[in-house]
């Protein structure tokens, strides 16, 4: 059991953590802690070189087992007993440990959605725009342009030098409607492909139907939750697949016929997308049509 009365508070740097962890003496505890993006990186890193394994929380779930529990209000000293509570209670599973390669590649392509996302907005700013402002928009579009192509050689250029990764990119772009923006975004925020059951996989990303039923009531089954960029990046190469001569094709035109709208049959080709390129890569076999 840990004792979760006691807390400590440490600098988030290389040199801090690495003190902290040395007084560990032989013990190897379980970490478990809030996914926090770039904030979480040096300790985790810490965590691997020392042989530690952690689990990284979502922060909702963490947030909902303190309310759960009655606590409902938030320090860092309140968030960490929380946290060592959920551990023993829920015992999280381990995170993988992540490729330095990986998340060289995740970087750059969350740098290369964010321009993307820039320049749709600048798109859509031009057809109201007056005379002035259409001509800055124009170059600021053609800089974006010019930018994110850079950025998508670079991925290419860590792609390549990476045997793993351009492995694991030819065979999920061996799937009908995966393009190269889409293999990215599942090797860089799905790291678990390949390692999981395929309904577990859908619920991370989005795509897996909750029921909402209570006595005889059977309500309605919704997606929520989940990996929204990963959601929405199936979604598009759903929407391809779904015009492409393949068999997802013919499973689109089959729910088409019986009466399912655009969206819920988009939804399900995408869950079957992810099947299917969580098969290829758990197997490393091509998808063969």
């Amino acid at each position: 059991m840990f004792d979760t009365r006691r807390s400590l508070r440490i600098g988030n740097t290389v040199t801090d953590i690495a003190g902290w962890l040395s007084q560990l003496n032989g013990r190897t505890p379980f970490f478990v802690l809030e996914a926090t993006g770039r904030y979480d990186r040096v300790l985790t890193k810490a965590l691997e070189v020392h042989g530690i394994g952690y689990a990284r929380v979502n922060p909702a779930r963490a947030r909902a087992f303190a309310t759960a529990t009655g606590h409902l209000a938030k320090t860092d000293r309140i968030d960490a007993r929380m946290l060592a509570r959920l551990g023993q209670s829920l015992a999280p599973e381990a995170t993988l440990p992540r490729d330095p390669a990986r998340l060289r590649l995740e970087a750059v392509h969350r740098r290369r959605g964010q321009l993307v996302s820039v320049r749709q907005k600048d798109k859509q700013r031009l057809s109201e725009a007056t005379a002035d402002e259409r001509d800055s928009l124009k170059r600021h579009i053609a800089w974006l342009d010019r930018e994110i192509a850079r950025l998508e050689e670079k991925m290419r250029a860590l792609l390549h030098n990476s045997a793993v990764l351009a492995r694991q990119e030819k065979l999920l772009r061996s799937v009908p409607g995966i393009g190269p923006v889409t293999a990215v975004t599942l090797m860089t925020l799905l790291p678990e492909l390949g390692t999981r059951p395929a309904k577990s996989l859908a619920a991370l990303a989005g795509l897996a139907p909750f029921n909402a039923d209570t006595g005889r009531f059977c309500g309605k089954r919704s997606i929520r939750g989940g990996r929204k960029p990963v959601r929405d990046a199936l979604y598009m190469a759903a929407v391809t697949a779904s015009r492409s001569s393949s068999r997802f094709k013919a499973f689109a035109d089959t729910l088409e016929n019986r009466g399912k709208p655009f969206k819920v049959k988009t939804i399900a080709v995408a869950r079957k997308l992810l099947t299917t390129a969580n098969a290829v890569i758990r197997d490393e076999v091509p998808f063969t049509p």
